[in-house]
């Protein structure tokens, strides 16, 4: 496989292009870092009272709603976002994942798996108090994921 870098100063936007005889699964994995990458330093727009706060996606734990609408938790904060739960599942890098019907986690950052055979399991994450609850439906497509990770690193 080659791999080029063309500077093109003109460009009103970074693009990164892959081209291929056929998508193998390499290619895939290829796709998935870069794009994975990408999302990590995307940055939203998060509210917090009447200020406007601009935080990379990587900070994120996690998404939930709650009675004012959809929350972003970082370790120490939680703030705001203007869009639906559904929205940004479709928008969010492939880091993030729902894992019940209110929340969406970073995958990235999950420190354990408190697993409940019953009910919902608890993830915790590191340096932090906050915990979210994953339903038993979305337990083994989290762990598949996890699992996904751990081995293509």
């Amino acid at each position: 496989m080659k791999i080029k870098i063309e500077i093109e100063e003109a460009l009103e936007e970074d693009e990164v292009l892959i081209r291929c005889r056929r998508l193998t699964e390499e290619i895939s994995a290829v796709q998935r870092a870069v794009s994975e990458a990408a999302g990590a330093t995307q940055k939203f727009v998060f509210y917090k009272g009447n200020t406007e706060y601009y935080l990379m996606l990587d900070e994120i734990l996690f998404f939930e709603t709650d009675g004012s609408g959809i929350s972003a938790h970082t370790r120490k904060d939680a703030y705001q976002i203007k869009y639906k739960l559904y929205e940004l599942e479709d928008i969010l890098p492939g880091f993030f994942m729902r894992v019940s019907k209110s929340t969406i986690l970073n995958t990235n950052h999950i420190y354990s798996i408190n697993r409940n055979l019953t009910a919902s399991s608890v993830v915790a994450f590191m340096d932090t108090h906050k915990q979210v609850y994953v339903s038993r439906y979305y337990y083994k497509p989290l762990i598949s994921k996890l699992e996904e990770k751990r081995l293509h690193r």
